[in-house]
């Protein structure tokens, strides 16, 4: 008889991209994603999303990894860099070539200018799909309007109709960059990421990676999309509304800040404790379900300074 296939290990993972220091909104993402995997005795992966050089920061990889690493984060395997799989990446884009699931794009933006608009951007009115100009070309992928359905754990179903909400979408960028839709989809999978943990500012790609993994034949993980912080002001904490790092040398003040956060009730007294023990103590306690429904968080209640 042929040996037992072994059930997949809980695989979790955190991915930010180098565009600048951890801010508390991403620091939330880590804890939410690190805490679902050890409470499950799973793996925690860290992977840096380094495939836009044009946005990157310069050294911001290695503060990413160093605050992690001051916060008590440790993550399983070495830290994964998405741009050392561009090889990995190619052969799939050749590959839905070859079926005719994608084709090349000479469309530029001044081109989609008067496009309708829909939750996702632009959306594309196939201009190329029958063939297009020599030159500079994106790669995009074939969509139906077939609805693509999934239920997020934290935010209940989801469905979307990709051709009429967003057109036929890019996978590798006219710079020849890959696509971040693209380089997601094909990496969950080839990590055996079981569930992704991530804010809710990502829910609306989700609908795109879940298609192309439909289209490759891949398994797809569960998803749970946690809130994401916002300013006084009512704007999402990120890089680019200046968000500030997270301070270096205050994380277990931090950290607790951020277990209040997610919902999570911590102990009075609990930042006074070494670090190894409030993460014991999140371990035990964790319940991602505390977060089920909602959709932002104001930062102020959380204050960590």
């Amino acid at each position: 008889m042929p040996a037992a296939v072994p059930p997949l290990t809980y695989t979790g993972r955190f991915a930010p991209s180098p565009t600048g220091e951890l801010h508390f909104g991403s620091l939330i993402a880590a804890v939410a994603s690190y805490l679902q995997a050890r409470a499950q005795g799973g793996r925690w992966l860290l992977r840096i999303e380094d495939i836009d050089p044009p946005r990157e920061q310069a050294c911001a990889d290695r503060k990413i990894v160093e605050t992690l690493a001051a916060y008590g984060f440790e993550w399983d395997g070495p830290v994964i860099y998405q741009s050392r799989r561009r090889e990995r990446h190619e052969a799939v884009i050749q590959e839905l070539l070859e079926r005719d699931l994608a084709y090349r794009c000479s469309c530029t933006r001044r081109d989609l200018a008067d496009c309708p608009r829909g939750p996702l951007g632009a959306i594309y009115p196939g201009t190329c799909r029958t063939g297009c100009q020599a030159g500079p070309a994106a790669i995009r992928v074939r969509t139906g309007d077939e609805p693509v359905e999934f239920t997020d754990r934290l935010q209940g179903r989801q469905l979307h109709r990709l051709q009429s909400e967003s057109g036929d979408f890019v996978i590798r960028r006219r710079d020849g960059l890959i696509a971040y839709q693209l380089a997601v989809a094909v990496d969950d999978t080839d990590d055996r990421v079981t569930e992704v943990v991530r804010g809710i500012d990502l829910l609306a790609s989700t609908p795109r990676q879940v298609y192309l993994q439909g289209l490759l034949g891949y398994a797809r993980p569960g998803y749970a999309h946690i809130p994401v912080i916002e300013s006084s002001e009512g704007q999402k904490l990120s890089k680019s509304t200046g968000a500030r790092p997270i301070p270096a040398d205050r994380p277990r003040l931090t950290l607790v800040a951020a277990l209040k956060a997610l919902q999570q009730r911590p102990e009075p007294g609990l930042e006074s404790a070494e670090l190894a023990d409030i993460w014991a103590w999140a371990t035990e306690h964790w319940c991602l379900d505390a977060l089920a429904g909602i959709r932002n968080i104001a930062l102020q209640h959380y204050c960590f300074d």
